[in-house]
């Protein structure tokens, strides 16, 4: 009898970390044409500042061409752009102390590379942004979810678990947090609760990574000081990004903190520094002042979609659905009343052609069934009061 030949499968070639990696779900339970999308929170294409970008990058072609187009780091001229914006903010910055990445996306993402040992404890809140903390948990981290509520994360929570985890010889790897604007909430963390964080960082000898992706795009209230700028001691990370101030596709953040952070993030950029030709461009842009001006054109448009959206919630929903008003940013957080999952409320939504983010998807620990994230950032006006108008109908559809 002939020997067997082994049956080889393509799969079997892959790295331990890569066969534990689950395939994304989200928008593969879509059977449906979606018409009108609250999910992504993407920005207006009509806001793209693209003449100006135009103007520069033909600025830099005519003048820059060979050190723009051809290998090299990004252009020195952009990094004193990004420093001038974080000192304006309070934040200690020089050279050493700020890393340009392919957005703030790539930079976050690196932070497991840095500091994540398999088994190593990540605090999260919840609700959080589940597109960087997954890579905190394919990189093995245990993660401690801190709720989130109106004002932000609960930092007594945080005290108390941070109080329990040094009595258990437990030293937490970072804290990850976004205070301005929360992603998905909106919510903002007030002044005494941003100088207790801080000081809990510096008492417990843990870092702090602030995501600030969209303190710019403030609609109401007062600007509230960046954890950075309240730290005296080196223990946050600052992270923000020109993607909602400019445009996504530019693929450019930043990260300012400690210079061996800083180093450290550096070299684990395996494919190197950014374009330099799109840091060329965007530094030029950066430099004619027309950027503060491009973000009030930003704030107003957006503020009224959040208004009207809103406003259409306040009219088409149930009275027991609760929305909470965020300051800026692009969503809007609703809570259910107890009877209604958003699981289901999703495929239910998905027949009449609208979809948006359940809650489920923003925690790390399984809850997150009592609420939907709304982004209105990207629909056209017409669309968030269609849109709205059916999900509002739909809900109503659980009362009969």
């Amino acid at each position: 009898m002939a020997p067997t030949t082994p049956t080889y499968q393509i799969t079997d070639l892959f790295a331990e970390r890569a066969r534990k990696i689950a395939p994304p779900t989200y928008g593969t339970e879509l059977t449906k044409i979606i018409t009108v999308s609250f999910a992504y929170g993407l920005a207006d294409p009509i806001l793209f500042p693209h003449t100006d970008l135009a103007t520069a990058s033909a600025a830099v072609l005519a003048e820059e061409a060979p050190i723009a187009l051809n290998y090299g780091p990004p252009s020195a001229q952009l990094y004193e752009q990004i420093i001038l914006r974080l000192q304006a903010q309070g934040i200690p910055a020089d050279r050493d102390r700020v890393i340009i990445g392919y957005g703030s996306g790539q930079i976050l993402g690196l932070l497991p590379d840095v500091f994540v040992e398999p088994g190593d404890v990540v605090i999260v809140e919840g609700p959080t942004f589940l597109g960087v903390v997954t890579r905190f948990v394919q990189a093995g981290a245990r993660l401690i979810t801190i709720p989130v509520d109106e004002l932000g994360m609960d930092v007594d929570a945080l005290e108390e678990t941070l109080s329990d985890l040094k009595k258990k010889g437990i030293r937490p790897r970072f804290i990850y947090t976004i205070p301005t604007f929360h992603n998905p909430t909106g919510a903002t963390m007030p002044l005494s609760r941003r100088q207790k964080l801080v000081a809990l960082a510096a008492e417990y000898g843990v870092l702090v990574v602030e995501d600030d992706a969209y303190s710019d795009l403030r609609f109401q209230g007062e600007t509230v000081p960046s954890l950075a700028s309240l730290d005296k001691e080196g223990w946050v990370l600052y992270v923000s990004t020109f993607s909602k101030i400019i445009a996504p596709g530019i693929r450019l953040g930043w990260a300012c903190g400690d210079p061996a952070i800083i180093q450290r993030l550096a070299m684990f950029k395996s494919e190197g520094p950014v374009g330099p030709f799109i840091s060329h461009v965007v530094a030029r842009y950066c430099a004619t002042g027309k950027l503060d001006h491009h973000i009030q054109e930003l704030i107003a448009c957006y503020k009224h979609k959040c208004n009207l959206l809103l406003e259409a919630i306040a009219q088409e929903f149930p009275s027991d659905v609760v929305a909470l008003r965020p300051g800026g940013g692009f969503f809007v957080w609703c809570k259910l009343p107890p009877h209604i999952s958003a699981k289901a409320l999703l495929t239910a939504a998905n027949e009449y052609g609208i979809s948006f983010l359940p809650g489920t998807r923003c925690y790390a620990n399984g809850q997150g069934d009592d609420a939907i994230r709304l982004a209105f950032s990207f629909q056209t006006t017409e669309k968030i009061v269609e849109g709205i108008a059916v999900l509002g109908t739909v809900l109503r559809g659980w009362r009969n």
